[in-house]
């Protein structure tokens, strides 16, 4: 076939031709692919944000899909950024797409950008330095650095999409940096409403078994707000269309099946065939890249030049590959020029050159010799100091040089380079990129002359440094390790300050790695290296470091007393930062110690000294701390209006925590449909303690509906990621619900070893007294059940030890509240009333002060749980009109709240005992035979006989021989009196029966 004149290629000359295109102009194929992300952005449009992923191998069009989405996305009217992953080997390049997509809006004098609030524009202008300075309140860089910055990039994200939804496009994410794919994994977790498409696409031909993305989409492509697009090769007939678009005409079936065969549908295969000047009729390319090679070694030897140059450089300016080839102006202009009209090189709109492909640019990498590639590396790494020198060192300046002279393996200026590289990434709070610098630098010493005079510090700082930047990015287990190897570099007789500094970092990792005690003891020989009364900042935050780590331990006595010396060195050395989260530990271990007023001042004054200095992160947790603090404290309405305050402030940051408590406090006031949206409103999937505490306050609502399955999914969950955490606000609670779960499914012998699990964490570490108070209260529920089902069973041994642990319970919840802390003392009486059932004569009245005790703090669950009881203790005495008025009480409340589970075990009492609790207040119907008119649960004289031998432990089979009834005969009774009695196992009904006399 010979292609009409208009056609994109000339078959018939071996020179170079300007080519008038070598891809198609219309859109061939993905027409159900492109719906599915048309579909995803109309949904964004709505306020349900989506994270879209385009797989496919290299070439298969993947840039052509995510073109075409971007035309139509900008035709609606939707607003457009996008971004591209730069391959300078991992650790290197932080947030390029990023910035590439922020660069647009600058770049069009955006309006938003002017509407900025500081705070936010301070952490924006970490990335993009034209948005100015940051806003001058500074906290010491730790983890929560990066967060403050994605969560400025997502209010950027959410403000521009109040104009119009926005399309986030980045390319090429398997070569994405760490940074980048933390910042994927934000979105993730914190999409909710925003008007927000996220598409990305990457090689599914590059993923290896190791590859560092596979983690990050496994996790992310679960989410419900996630999905993948696989993207296939083109059909036959696809094939013919795209050919016939770039010929000009309806190519013949001849060389339709000849370039199918070859290319099995690859798209960029087929255009750079023909782009080569290739018919198909002759000896095709064996692989994409040779044909890729034909079209780079058909240009002249400057043009070449110039790809090489940027095969190595990626993203180069005329300045740059000025210097880097060393043409002449009017050369280089002509290589760019031929480059470009054969659509090998494309021009961004910020004036770079890049390769049209990635694909075409790999293969000039792959075609350079060792030595060539080396030499392009030293003379860009050389330009590129040349322009920091003039223009200053930027982040992307800094890691670019650090690269090419990595990569040159010119050591000692790859050491030089990648100290600089990686103070700049610390700067942009990239720091695994920072890290994995520093420990590049680390190896580069025993290879260096003079290395610390190169690094320009030595290798115990580099090791310290990279601890620490491990530590920010959330590497516990690479932060011990450098801090250690750091330590053993550092006399601490003669550097004992730097020691110190260095024990703190080993502190924190150990911490962060569930260690808790041994964390405390690094601090306290970090503490003991500094003169005890010294004013410094070292010894200023360690102190800080220890309250901190002592609060949240639960031992609040000694967390205040170091939080008061933290206070005298931050008034000592004018620290605003250092005193407010003094005062915020301080405060909050007053509080848990009973002392109200002091504590509640104090974390008053934080929050306000965290307003004036302008720092939200101290705000949000001087907040968390005073409505917990308040709630443990029995001030209900005050720590519900202290989470409103907070959540009212919108202070732009991760407020997850402080919304979870807002539904926890819903919760605990008997709210709980709003403590359902609440907890569901939660966008994303979140992390860590964050993640603990969510499943714990889900787990407790399912726990209260009754559907036990879904509480015990939260609860192993919890279980499993806290397994290293030693805080009582999670191990109690935990402790506590488990207990209850097992308690309620049978499973007593779990319950017990779920509430000894707890006390044995909190009893060694804490002086927390209202989780103890907790979990003392469960335990004495689970050995009240046991004692009873022990003299159901005849065990004597049994019972004998349920009410010893039941006393121990009595003496925990007695010293539990000895501070008159209203919850602890609610759970005492709790605590108390269930022994009494423990020694098989439950009292009413001790229920029923249990009940007033929760009804005055305004805790309607725990109220009418008590309540239940109490109406069960009016049965066992006879009481059953006292029981009828216990029992109403506690089915109100239980059915307000949506208290499944508690509903069902009062219509159960109700059942068995012919209580009126119903809502017409009617009692049930009266038995009709006059022989069954003593037994409120119409029991046939044949059904008294069964249940007196189940009461004995028969089976069906001896049920039957006793009888003289068939076996099925006896399991159909035995059916019908645990339907009769509202019981679930043979054993809860030979205990209902000894206990209600219905058996002798």
């Amino acid at each position: 076939m010979t292609p009409p004149a208009s056609a994109a290629i000339d078959v018939n000359r071996d020179t170079w031709t300007v080519a008038i295109r070598v891809c198609s102009t219309t859109f061939v194929g993905r027409s159900a692919e492109l719906t599915e992300v048309e579909a995803a952005l109309a949904d964004a449009a709505d306020g349900h944000p989506w994270l879209v992923f385009v797989a496919g191998d290299s070439g298969v069009g993947k840039t052509r899909l995510l073109s075409e989405l971007t035309r139509r996305a900008q035709a609606s009217g939707a607003r457009v950024l996008s971004g591209d992953c730069v391959e300078l080997g991992e650790g290197e390049l932080p947030y390029a797409p990023l910035v590439g997509a922020l660069r647009s809006l600058a770049r069009d004098r955006d309006p938003v950008l002017d509407e900025l609030p500081v705070s936010i524009r301070g952490e924006l202008a970490t990335l993009l330095p034209e948005l100015g300075q940051d806003s001058g309140a500074h906290e010491p860089a730790d983890a929560s650095a990066q967060g403050r910055l994605f969560e400025a990039l997502l209010w950027l994200l959410d403000r521009l999409g109040q104009d119009s939804p926005v399309l986030l496009a980045v390319e090429d994410l398997h070569w994405a940096d760490r940074a980048t794919r933390s910042f994927f994994a934000f979105l993730g977790r914190s999409l909710c409403r925003e008007r927000v498409l996220v598409v990305a696409t990457y090689r599914s031909d590059e993923l290896h078994r190791r590859h560092p993305l596979r983690p990050l989409l496994a996790e992310l492509e679960r989410d419900t707000r996630s999905r993948r697009i696989d993207l296939p090769a083109l059909s036959r007939d696809e094939l013919a269309e795209l050919l016939a678009d770039i010929l000009g005409g309806p190519a013949d079936d001849e060389l339709v099946e000849r370039l199918y065969a070859r290319s099995e549908g690859h798209p960029l295969f087929v255009e750079e065939i023909l782009a080569a000047g290739l018919d198909g009729r002759g000896g095709l390319p064996p692989t994409l890249r040779d044909a890729l090679m034909v079209r780079v070694e058909r240009l002249s030897p400057g043009a070449q030049e110039v790809l090489r140059v940027i095969a190595v450089g990626q993203w180069l300016d005329d300045e740059l590959l000025a210097e880097a080839t060393g043409l002449e102006q009017a050369a280089l202009h002509e290589a760019l020029r031929e480059a470009v009209a054969n659509h090998i090189l494309a021009v961004g709109d910020d004036g770079r050159y890049r390769f049209r492909h990635a694909l075409l640019r790999e293969v000039v990498d792959d075609d350079l010799l060792p030595g060539e590639r080396a030499a392009i590396d030293v003379r860009l790494a050389q330009a590129l100091e040349a322009r920091a020198e003039r223009d200053g060192l930027s982040v992307y300046l800094s890691a670019a040089i650090a690269h090419h002279y990595a990569s040159a393996g010119d050591q000692p200026a790859a050491l030089r380079a990648s100290v600089l590289a990686a103070g700049a990434a610390e700067g942009v709070h990239a720091y695994a990129q920072a890290a994995a610098l520093l420990e590049r630098a680390v190896e580069l010493f025993d290879r260096v002359p003079d290395p610390e005079t190169v690094a320009g510090v030595d290798r115990a700082t580099l090791l310290g440094r990279a601890a620490a930047d491990h530590l920010r990015d959330g590497d516990a287990t690479r932060q011990e390790a450098l801090a250690r190897a750091a330590l053993a570099l550092v006399d601490e007789e003669t550097e004992p300050r730097r020691a110190a500094r260095l024990l703190e970092t080993l502190h924190d990792a150990q911490w962060h790695l569930g260690r808790g005690e041994e964390s405390l003891a690094t601090i306290e020989r970090a503490l003991a290296l500094l003169p005890p009364d010294e004013i410094s900042p070292e010894r200023g935050t360690l102190l800080s470091a220890q309250a901190t780590s002592m609060m949240l331990r639960g031992k609040n006595t000694k967390a205040a007393e170091a939080a008061r010396e933290t206070l005298a060195v931050a008034d000592a050395l004018g620290d605003d930062p250092l005193r407010g989260r003094a005062l915020n530990t301080m405060g909050s271990a007053l509080m848990n110690l009973g002392d109200v007023e002091q504590g509640s001042t104090a974390l008053r004054e934080a929050l306000a000294l965290a307003q004036r200095s302008g720092v939200p992160w101290q705000e949000n947790s001087a907040y968390i701390n005073l409505a917990d603090a308040l709630h443990l404290n029995g001030r209900l309405r005050e720590a519900r209006a202290v989470v409103e305050e907070g959540l009212a402030q919108d202070l732009r940051l991760n407020q997850r925590w402080l919304v979870i408590l807002r539904g926890e406090l819903a919760l605990e006031a008997g709210e709980w449909d709003a403590a359902d949206a609440t907890l569901a409103s939660i966008g994303g999937r979140p992390i860590g303690n964050t993640l603990v505490n969510l499943d714990l306050r889900r787990a407790e609502l399912a726990l209260g509906r009754g559907d036990h399955a879904a509480a015990r999914a939260h609860l192993d969950e919890a279980a499993q990621l806290g397994a290293g955490m030693d805080e009582p606000q999670f191990t109690g609670v935990q402790g506590a619900l488990r207990a209850e779960l097992e308690r309620r499914e049978g499973d007593l012998t779990a319950a017990r070893q779920a509430v000894q699990d707890a006390l044995d964490r909190l009893e060694t570490c804490t002086d927390d007294a209202a989780r103890l108070a907790r979990v003392t209260a469960a335990g004495a529920t689970v050995e009240a059940d046991a004692a009873q089902r022990a003299r159901d069973l005849g065990d004597a041994e049994d019972e004998r030890l349920a009410l010893m642990q039941a006393e121990m319970h009595v003496a925990r919840a007695e010293a539990a509240a000895a501070g008159d802390g209203p919850l602890e003392c609610a759970r005492l009486l709790v605590t108390r009333a269930e022994r009494t059932r423990a020694d098989g004569a439950a009292d009413p009245a001790a229920y029923a002060a249990a009940a007033d005790a929760w009804a005055a703090l305004e805790r309607p669950y725990p109220f009418a749980v008590m309540r239940y009881r109490q109406a069960e203790a009016h049965v066992n005495a006879g009481d059953r009109e006292a029981a009828a008025v216990a029992a109403r009480e506690a089915r109100a409340a239980a059915a307000q709240m949506g208290a499944g589970w508690l509903r069902s075990e009062v219509d159960g009492l109700a059942a068995r005992a012919r209580l009126a609790v119903g809502e017409d207040g009617a009692a049930p119907a009266a038995a009709e035979s006059p022989e069954l008119a003593d037994d409120p649960f119409c029991l046939t004289p044949r059904e008294r006989q069964v249940l007196e031998l189940v009461a004995r432990g028969a089976t069906n089979r001896e049920i039957g021989a006793e009888l003289f009834m068939a076996e099925k005969t006896a399991s159909v009774h035995v059916s019908r009196i645990l339907a009769k009695l509202d019981v679930r196992s043979r054993t809860e009904a030979a205990g209902v029966a000894h206990r209600l006399g219905l058996v002798g």
